[in-house]
This record gives C-alpha cells, structure tokens and sequence, in this order.
C-alpha cells in the first residue's frame, strides 16, 4: 500500500462490508443480542403514533371517553419507558462490540506490519504506517462510541417509518415522496464528493504525522545544526495541507446539511396542508393525520440523525479503507507450505545471487560465494558497494531477485523464517534496545529464556564484570531507544542476545563501527568468543578485522571480484591490494 493507494479509490463498499462482517464474526452472538434490541427499539417508537392516533380517535373525537384517553395515556408512558430501556441496552451492546471488534483491529494491523519484509518499510512512509494505527482507528473508535448505535437505529426507523407511511395512507406518501426526492440527488451528490474528500484528509493526516515523526526523530540533528525553522516551516506546510482538505470537507457539509432540515420542514407543512384537505373531503380522520405528521417526523428525524452522522460515517469509511487496503496487503515473504527443517551446521553457499531494492536498479549481480561451516569471511569493498545489501540476503532479510542463497544445501526460500532465524542472525551497526531492562532486551534472541540462561550467555561473552558496573546491573532500565546506555553498551547489549540465540551462523553488519574506546576492549573480547566455532560474515571497513579473517571477500558494483586470505590477495597485487595500501596510508598517521 503506497500513499497514492490511500487517495485513490480503495477497496469497494462491497469489500469493506464483507471485511466488516468478518471483523465481527467473533462476536455474532452479541451482534445478533443487539439486533433483537433494535427491533425492541424500533417497535416501541413506532408504537408512540399508533396510540395518539387511537387517543384522538377513539378517546377524544368519536367517544370524548377518558378511560380510553387514561389508557391510551399510560400505554404510550410504558412504551417511552420500554423504548428507553431497548436503546440504551442497544447503544451498549452495539458499542461494547464495536470496541472489541477495534481492539482485535488494532492487534491485527500491528501484527501484520510486523509480518512485512525488509522490501515493503522501503517503500512505505513510516508517518503514513502510524496513521493507520492511530489517526485512522482513532475515527474509527469516534463512530464506534458516538454513532453506531445511533445510525443503526436510524437507518431501521427510515425503513420502517416508511412502510408505516406508505400503509397509513398511499396518497399522502406521494407528497412525502415528492419532499424526499430533493434529499436523495443532494444525498447522492455529497457521497460522491465527501468520499473523494475524506479520503485526501487520511493521506494528508499520513504525511503530517509521517512529518511530525522524523522531526521528533532527528530532533537532535535539527538542533546541532540550527534548522528549527525550516523543519517547522515544511511542518507548517503539511499541516496547511491538511486543514485545506478538512476545511473542503467543512463546505460540503454546509450545503448539505441544511438542505435535510429546510427539506424537513417543508415536508411536515405539506402533510398538513394536504392531511388537512383529506380530513375536510373525509378521505381520512384527524388521528391519522395526526400519527402521520408524527411518522414523517420520525422518518426526517432519522434522515437528520444520518445527515449529522454523514460526516463520521464518511470519515469513518475513509479511515476503513485505508486500513483494509493496508491489510490486503499480503507479506511478499512467507513460509512455505511444507519447510524443510535448516541442519545445525553446514556450509554457506550463494549461487547466482542478483538482487534490486526498486526492481529494476541492480545493486548485487552474479553473486558466486562459498563459506564453509565454522569459517569467518569478511566482506571488504568502497561504500555503495553492495556488502551491506549482502549480509541482509545472507540473513534473508530480503529473497534475492535471482539464483539461491542455501545452507547446508537447504535454499533458505524453502525453510520457516522461525527456524532460519534460529539459524543465522544479524548483529547490525548499532544494536537497537526496546523499553525495558537490560535483562528484558537480551532476552529478546530466546523469548521465554531464565535469567540464568541470560547470565551464562553473558559469563560466555566474558561480560559479567562490565555489565556488573551497570546501575543495576541486567535490571538496567535502558531508556527509550537505550538512550540510557552508550553506543558500545547498546552493542554488547545485541552480542549477548545474539550468544543466547546461539546461532550457526552470524552476520554482522559493521558491528564495532559505532563503538565508544572505553567499550571496544569488551566488544573485541565478546565477538572473539561469540564467533568461536561459528560461521561468520562480517562487513568491515576496518581492514584490521580483514587481516585476522580465514578469508576475505572484495565487492565492488554489486559483484564479487576476489576471494582469498588477507596474505594472498595482498601478494596478488588486485584490486583488494591497492585497497589495504589505500588503507594503511590513512590509518597509520593517526595510530
């Protein structure tokens, strides 16, 4: 889903019905205990005319009898009391439900973002993601606590109150026909404009809130180098956009709107003008112009709650789409029917490798690569090269576009992503930590991990002693972002999650490049003992890691063009050569 899917048409009412309905499934049996409130609602509403008719009729014009007028008094206080008592009952059934239904939405929409590949963040903004889960559910829960129960019930009463009508009398239903004409091209004429125009309010709240994220994001970079204005003023922008789109909203609305009321009128001054004639021609009695004034004021009520509720349903319905279109969305990266289970160790191969992040820009081409199991290959190369993009197909972050990338002889395509992460891990450039204890974010490689198990995992890294100086030690807390700890504390952080995991293979993505001098001792020392044993593929830029490698692969345009010890790539005088000599030049002036 792309910005330009959530201003365009999206799903179709058809499929948003058939995704609302299986929203409720769950809880049908509620639904249907609401539905058998509304009709309660619906039969008492209806029942108030009825008896007027009968009190003018039977009580006051024909019989002048007060007992029927006593009974027909206090028939019509039980009826308002039961009608009292359905709604409200409604309202809670209806709105409970719908919470419900928006909780498991909200869980629903988490746990599929979280489904996506590496491919699908690429092209999606961030901004526009967090609208769905908040903006858009957000308008969602407005409906769902303010105008469920009430556009319910209004759109069973119009139905209703026009069967009323059309049996009480059929010619005095074509003058409310007549009344109703104008409402309905005006109806038709504002859904067509409010759709299009609620739909540019999601995008433009998308791309506010996607503005209002990298600002607080960056919030550090914009300090340092003074650029609050210009980050407030491209703000300003986004958020004028946004109050364009509702402003056009605004001025639909203010058409509309009285358009239903001043029609509302004019149709109850027309019944009673002609109500009137027919009763002067004796075509039909003054209770029943009476009930009938009082159903077509029912029928406009409705009319006027669902006019009023037009905007949020509207709204709503925008906000919906974009969610559904969001979660038809399907994962490009899914297990297979049947995956084979990955061995426990076995060689790296990379056969044929090409790949491209847009599709069509190639960035690895005819990547031929073999590891053997336990060795430790580091990837060398300028910057843009492709190491980077390598290491995230190794650990099958993205599929290759091209050829295979296996382990142990199993292509990675065809075994369980749960059991390829078990498998082989990624320690990235800077370790990311989640709110919670040092404890809590280790723990992450291995959910469900004793504290003992964490404890030895860091006692193998030879850890205990640095994470002893901690605060409280693994019950650390580590800030949002670990913003507590440093960079080089946030990595050893990842090492010891990576131990716990205790992968086969281990890819790491400039792992030391962010440490701090006073952390790099300890980090030197983990990734020594976490790599023991393990097949390792490093990204360095640093070509001291390169020299203390088994071997050493050089990339450059997306290509693999020498593989060999650091000893004999030097004595061969290539390109990887002329690289180490272009390194030793600038590293030794500043050792």
């Amino acid at each position: 889903m792309t910005a330009t899917a959530v201003a365009g048409i999206g799903p179709s009412q058809q499929r948003l019905g058939r995704a609302a309905w299986q929203m409720m499934r769950p809880y049908r049996g509620k639904v249907s205990l609401a539905m058998v409130t509304v009709v309660g609602a619906l039969a008492t509403t209806l029942a108030g005319p009825a008896l007027v008719e009968y009190l003018i009729n039977r009580g006051l014009v024909h019989h002048h009898s007060m007992r029927v007028v006593d009974i027909a008094g206090g028939t019509y206080l039980a009826v308002a009391v039961a009608s009292f008592a359905f709604t409200r009952w409604q309202t809670s059934l209806l709105s409970g439900t719908g919470e419900l239904v928006l909780n498991d939405l909200r869980k629903r929409v988490f746990a599929h973002l979280l489904s996506q590949p590496m491919a699908f963040y690429d092209s999606e903004s961030s901004g526009q993601l967090l609208s769905r889960m908040t903006a858009d559910i957000d308008t969602l829960e407005s409906l769902v606590q303010s105008g469920i129960g009430t556009f319910v019930m209004s759109v069973g009463l119009f139905f209703a109150s026009v069967v009323v009508l059309i049996v009480i009398s059929p010619l005095l239903f074509l003058a409310t026909a007549a009344c109703l004409v104008p409402i309905v091209v005006a109806s038709a004429h504002y859904r067509t404009a409010s759709t299009k125009a609620y739909r540019a309010v999601r995008l433009r709240i998308g791309e506010t809130v996607s503005s209002l994220d990298e600002g607080l994001a960056g919030v550090r970079v914009i300090q340092a180098f003074r650029q609050e204005e210009t980050v407030g003023e491209a703000f300003d922008r986004r958020n004028a956009e946004q109050l364009a789109a509702e402003l056009h909203t605004v001025r639909l609305a203010s058409v509309f709107f009285p358009k239903v009321e001043g029609t509302g009128v004019l149709a109850t001054a027309a019944i009673l003008l002609v109500g009137g004639l027919f009763v002067h021609l004796h075509l039909t009695s003054i209770g029943a112009v009476a009930a009938y004034v009082l159903y077509v004021g029912n029928l406009f009520n409705s009319i006027q709650s669902l006019s009023q509720l037009f905007d949020l349903l509207q709204s709503s319905g925008a906000a919906l789409s974009t969610v559904v279109t969001l979660l038809d969305t399907e994962p490009t990266m899914t297990d297979p029917e049947d995956p084979l289970p990955l061995p426990d160790r076995g060689p790296l191969e990379l056969a044929d490798v090409h790949f491209a992040y847009d599709g069509e820009r190639p960035v690895m081409s005819a990547v031929d690569l073999e590891i053997a199991a336990g060795e430790h290959v580091v990837l060398v190369g300028p910057t843009g090269a492709g190491k980077s993009t390598l290491a995230k197909l190794i650990g099958r972050l993205y599929d290759p576009a091209r050829g295979a990338i296996r382990f142990g002889g199993v292509d990675l395509r065809c075994s369980s992503l749960a059991g390829l992460r078990r498998r082989i891990v990624i320690v990235p450039q800077e370790g990311f930590l989640f709110r919670g204890t040092v404890l809590d974010n280790v723990r992450i490689g291995r959910p469900g991990a004793r504290e003992t198990d964490v404890r030895q995992a860091v006692e193998a890294l030879g850890l205990t002693d640095r994470f002893a100086e901690l605060p409280d030690g693994l019950l650390t807390e580590v800030g949002e972002r670990g913003s507590h700890l440093s960079a080089g504390e946030r990595q050893l952080v990842s090492l010891v999650r990576a131990a716990l995991t205790d992968p086969a293979v281990l890819v790491m993505d400039e792992a030391t490049s962010s440490v701090d001098p006073g952390t790099e001792r300890w980090v030197e020392t983990a990734l020594a003992k976490l790599t023991e044993g393990r097949t390792t593929i490093t990204v360095a830029h640093r070509l001291t890691i390169a020299q203390r490698a088994d071997r050493v692969a050089l990339i450059d345009q997306g290509q693999v063009l020498e593989v060999g010890s650091h000893d004999e790539l030097v004595a061969s005088g290539g390109a990887y050569a002329d690289l180490f000599a272009a390194w030793q030049g600038t590293a030794e002036p500043t050792g």
